[in-house]
């Protein structure tokens, strides 16, 4: 039994919202009585795969990515949109950003980090295909990558890419 006592939230005020990103200021009072204030990003659910062909290559997508402000290798993936449920946005998602579908398995849930609301579901994807060229938006310009497996596993080593952790979950669930 934990002797860790949970915190009190005693207010929540957003101070910033612009496209789907939005930062809540909260307050909690704390176990000793005390009170301090937490900026959470409330975001809402994502998908994210890791997706293979029939020949076992991986499927990835590089692009800009403004936080590292490089271009990053990464697993298909992004919210899930209101009224969508997350199957529904990760086989859209995959087909939007690599033009690939295959056959979707969850493996798990896993929270974005500690001072986030976000829940990804993470998925697998088998003997995926293409079936059209991906959709590119302005802010959205990828390009395909297929990899090997050992290759990928070289890629998740170095850190060098997002959603490692769906890449290990996803490696683990399928027993490679």
């Amino acid at each position: 039994m934990t002797k860790i006592k949970p915190w009190i939230e005693k207010s929540r005020t957003q101070v910033y919202k612009k496209y789907s990103r939005k930062i809540e200021e909260v307050i909690f009072e704390l176990p000793d009585g005390t009170t301090s204030d937490f900026y959470i990003k409330a975001e809402g659910p994502a998908v994210c795969v890791l997706a293979l062909t029939k020949d076992n290559e991986i499927i990835l997508v590089n692009q800009f990515r403004p936080g590292p402000n490089k271009i990053m290798s990464e697993l298909p993936g992004g919210y899930v949109d209101k009224g969508e449920t997350p199957i529904d946005a990760i086989a859209r998602e995959l087909k939007e950003e690599t033009g690939f579908v295959g056959q979707f398995e969850l493996v798990t849930t896993a929270f974005d980090d500690a001072y986030s609301t976000m829940v990804r579901y993470c998925y697998v994807a088998k003997d995926c295909q293409k079936v059209n060229e991906p959709q590119q938006s302005s802010t959205e310009q990828t390009e395909l990558m297929l990899i090997n497996l050992a290759d990928f596993k070289l890629l998740l080593r170095s850190g060098e890419m997002t959603d490692i952790e769906v890449g290990f979950l996803g490696l683990d669930y399928l027993k490679l």
